[in-house]
């Protein structure tokens, strides 16, 4: 079990206090999802909508990238746009 759960409703990261999916979250979601990529699009898709439900303000495509959008990236690509190679 992780410690980088959801916080709701302001969705941060429980185990960093980042956005969630944190880095940390969405390497590991990655490693669990490995050869389920649209299963993992349809677990993150059902957050997106809960989100989007608690923070009505957001731009769209923001919590589209935050939630859906990374997971189309190579991991490697994914760490440059984070600035975190670990």
């Amino acid at each position: 079990m992780t410690s980088h759960g959801p916080v709701m409703p302001i969705w941060s990261c429980g185990g960093c206090d980042m956005p969630w999916p944190c880095p940390t979250r969405r390497r590991e979601l990655r490693a669990e999802y490995a050869d389920a990529s649209v299963s993992l699009a349809l677990y993150l898709g059902a957050y997106l909508v809960q989100a989007a439900e608690d923070m009505p303000w957001a731009p769209a495509g923001a919590l589209h990238r935050r939630f859906i959008g990374w997971t189309r990236q190579p991991p490697e690509a994914q760490q440059r746009t984070t600035g975190r190679g670990r």
